[in-house]
């Protein structure tokens, strides 16, 4: 047991060492003499990637690295084009939408807006549910959907502990019954509901393992929880709720969550590579995910209800909403910095949005302004603008001191260099890399001929099935890495058949954020599984119901306002100049393997005709009479 023991504490160097030698045989076997086997070459630095992040052998962003390394080594790419892929346009993208929310963040803008779409839904459970997901899923489409589950599950607690003072009297649901179990200490610590472990860890992504594994001290330390089984229940669907929107939420926009912009990026490479231009922007984004997204949290809403409340009726308490006016007063009078931020917000996201909309976007030279631009433009303005109004000069008052104060940015680089999710931007860079190189070295083609087969199944089904696929493995490893894995087969796939890559790439892209069954599958999760309300069997028989009114939504969007959007079922003149040519290849290959068949039959044929003839002859010669 020991051997056996310190072999499984060794796996992880078991799969770095054995891993590569597994993989030898595919550079040799793999590919053509002609193209120097740089298929076989190609496929060994993503099979190698893929298995040390499934695994989390090393850190998920330094296997993110080794295409800088590997790359230039086997001759696939030179230096000098792996490493400009890591600072591509879209991580502009990425850095700037993420500053502007780490300003949001730091000037709790994020929690005064909950709050206060709080004290307007009203106090009943059912209303008071849809409060908490309405805003977590506003919020996830522009922070982190961690960040924002982390700063909406102490609010939650915190009603939650009123609804619990409530139900000891008269219950939550009008048919409940009374309960001789004792009761066991409440999970809080004073009126904000925090818990003993701190939820800091819990909002960067490198961190949110950490909430996972102090979860079973924190269980332990509460007992079984509260005994009262209605209590438990809302318990329950309220934590989920908060999960189920911020995931739903990061869908909605293209800076939600990291696989959306893994998809942009990789798109880019392929729409580029055939002088083409990718149609996905900011404001194409939105115009399909988010429709979708909204149907999905009205379903999460309505589906949480049957499965918890069933169609009980929900007793409601005022006492709630004078909690949630409490914090929204604890938060003082709205300042200066909250209103600057929120105007550069909204600046942001009106120049996002009509850039293709207004058009502003073709005042310049074309293809030189992105979405990028705008998100840097207003992080810029961040750093510019005071986070206090200013005292000097005409704005002078007589409260202020003779000597100003000195100037504050309302973003400043310490906050953004200690929030900003490095890893991640590494990773979108190696997935970049992975992309660049499969379309340089011909593998690409390669795996898109031997999909090409799949040109009968027809491509309505074909979608539901990547897509239900994609979900599924999302439950058990990184989302960003199944995007960033997958993306570049479907999308050749797409044009070996001659399907509109957009088709199948842009709802697996979204079923890949739609991780509803374990904690580990995604950091929301993490976090409100961290709070001990929750076990591992709830959110499997909650999830797996999720997983499947989000399916059927996005492939139902991707075949209705989707398909008529993005005209999908007219795909670009490259695409169906690639199937074309796929398709006559298939087809030479075909006639090819069966003309020697003909041929031989043709020649036997002859072959076992002629002795017969000869035969025939000389028979004839021999038995004719002799002459006189």
């Amino acid at each position: 047991m020991l051997i056996l023991r310190e072999i499984w504490d060794l796996r992880k160097t078991w799969v770095i060492i054995i891993t590569p030698l597994l993989l030898l045989p595919l550079p040799l076997f793999l590919g053509t003499p002609h193209s120097q086997h740089s298929e076989g070459l190609c496929a060994y630095v993503i099979m190698l990637m893929a298995v040390y992040w499934l695994t989390e052998a090393i850190p998920i962003a330094v296997t993110a690295l080794m295409p800088v390394v590997l790359m230039p080594l086997l001759g696939l790419l030179p230096l000098k084009e792996v490493a400009p892929l890591y600072f591509k346009d879209i991580i502009m993208l990425f850095m700037g939408g993420l500053s502007v929310a780490i300003a949001i963040e730091k000037w709790n803008l994020h929690q005064r807006i909950a709050l206060k779409i709080l004290g307007t839904v009203g106090a009943n459970p059912r209303l008071l549910m849809l409060g908490f997901m309405a805003p977590t899923w506003f919020l996830s489409m522009w922070i982190s959907n961690t960040a924002s589950t982390a700063m909406m599950i102490p609010i939650v607690q915190a009603v939650l502990d009123q609804l619990k003072d409530h139900s000891e009297n008269e219950g939550i649901f009008e048919d409940a019954v009374e309960h001789t179990e004792t009761e066991n200490e409440v999970l809080s610590e004073g009126t904000t509901g925090q818990p003993k472990a701190s939820s800091e860890d819990a909002v960067t992504r490198t961190n949110f393992n950490m909430v996972v594994s102090s979860s079973t001290a924190h269980l332990t330390e509460m007992g079984e929880g509260n005994p009262d089984r209605d209590h438990k229940q809302l318990c329950k669907c309220m934590c989920i709720a908060v999960a189920y929107s911020a995931t739903v939420g990061g869908i909605a926009s293209l800076t939600g969550t990291p696989p959306n912009l893994v998809m942009k990026g990789q798109l880019d490479i392929i729409f580029e590579d055939n002088d083409d231009t990718n149609p996905i922007t900011f404001a194409s984004w939105m115009a399909f995910a988010a429709p979708t997204s909204a149907i999905c949290l009205l379903l999460s809403w309505i589906y949480l209800q049957l499965f918890y409340f069933r169609c009980r009726s929900v007793k409601t308490d005022s006492s709630v909403k004078t909690v949630i006016r409490a914090q929204y007063k604890d938060l003082g009078p709205i300042s200066f910095a909250e209103v600057m931020v929120f105007l550069h917000f909204l600046l942001l996201a009106v120049l996002w949005i009509t850039r293709d909309l207004a058009g502003w976007g073709d005042l310049f030279k074309k293809g030189y302004v992105g979405d990028g631009v705008p998100a840097i433009a207003v992080t810029i303005l961040l750093f510019m603008a005071p986070s206090h109004r200013p005292r000097v000069f005409c704005c002078r008052d007589a409260a202020a001191s003779e000597n100003p104060s000195p100037h504050t940015a309302l973003l400043d680089w310490p906050s953004v260099h200690q929030k900003m999710p490095w890893g991640v931007i590494l990773l979108l860079g190696g997935g970049f890399a992975i992309a660049e190189s499969a379309q340089r070295s011909g593998l690409s083609v390669l795996v898109g001929g031997a999909l090409a087969s799949l040109d009968t199944v027809s491509p309505l089904v074909l979608l539901l099935l990547i897509t239900t696929t994609v979900c599924f493995l999302t439950e058990v490893a990184s989302n960003t890495t199944i995007a960033t894995l997958m993306i570049p087969i479907l999308a050749e796939l797409a044009i070996k058949t001659g399907v509109h890559p957009i088709y199948f790439v842009f709802p697996p892209t979204l079923a890949a954020s739609f991780a509803f069954m374990l904690p580990v599958a995604t950091p929301p999760n993490a976090v409100v599984f961290a709070y001990g309300h929750l076990k591992i069997k709830d959110m499997m028989m909650t999830g797996i119901g999720m997983n499947i009114l989000c399916l059927l939504v996005v492939n139902l969007a991707a075949n209705t306002w989707g398909y008529a959007y993005f005209s999908l079922g007219q795909p670009p003149a490259w695409v169906q100049s690639t199937a074309n040519t796929t398709a006559t290849t298939l087809l030479m290959n075909t006639t090819t393997s069966t003309m020697p068949t003909a041929t031989t039959l043709l020649m036997n044929t002859t072959t076992s005709t002629m002795p017969t003839a000869t035969t025939l002859l000389v028979n004839m010669t021999t038995t004719a009479p002799a002459g006189p």
